[in-house]
């Protein structure tokens, strides 16, 4: 049960830079330019994290 909480805290970050990072690059302008490509670095960083996490949770969990 602690693992699934776990994968929707690394799931919800993942959508929570996506969402941020949508939001500049509809908000353009500086903002844009200064956060937008940072956030989907973060945003595929956050994905290779949550993929590891829910690996692990999987490994983990399974019957032996």
């Amino acid at each position: 049960m602690g693992g699934m909480i776990v994968v929707a805290i690394a799931l919800a970050v993942v959508a929570l830079i996506l969402a941020a990072g949508l939001a500049t690059l509809w908000i353009g302008g500086d903002t844009q330019r200064r956060w937008s490509n940072r956030l989907m670095r973060y945003r595929v960083l956050a994905q290779l994290v949550a993929i590891v996490v829910i690996l692990a949770v999987f490994y983990f969990t399974r019957p032996h």
